[in-house]
């Protein structure tokens, strides 16, 4: 009986997946569009992408996390690539804000 319920439990998700919009499309709310990503991705993105990639795997390499130690790792390799993109975060939704 239980392969029944699993057939039915899709099909329920299915018609909610259809049928959920087309009752909600009278109340549309008209939001603002974000600009094309390729006008957002300055080179000072790319280079902070890119450092983001490259300073952990260099990191790694000096530290050899997989033969003991993961945690300085975890704090000389990763913790300055999430506090740098953290305070990247913060600051744009202050800027955006005003």
């Amino acid at each position: 009986m239980s392969g029944f319920q699993e057939i039915l439990v899709v099909a329920v998700i299915v018609l909610a997946i259809v049928f959920i919009p087309r009752m909600r499309a009278g109340r549309r709310i008209e939001r603002k569009t974000a600009p094309p990503l390729s006008t957002r991705l300055t080179g000072k993105f790319r280079l902070a992408v890119a450092g983001s990639f490259v300073y952990p795997a260099l990191a790694a390499a000096f530290l050899q996390p997989w033969k003991g130690n993961p945690i300085r790792f975890v704090y000389i390799g990763l913790g300055p690539v999430v506090l740098a993109w953290l305070l990247y975060w913060v600051l744009v939704g202050f800027k955006n804000r005003k």
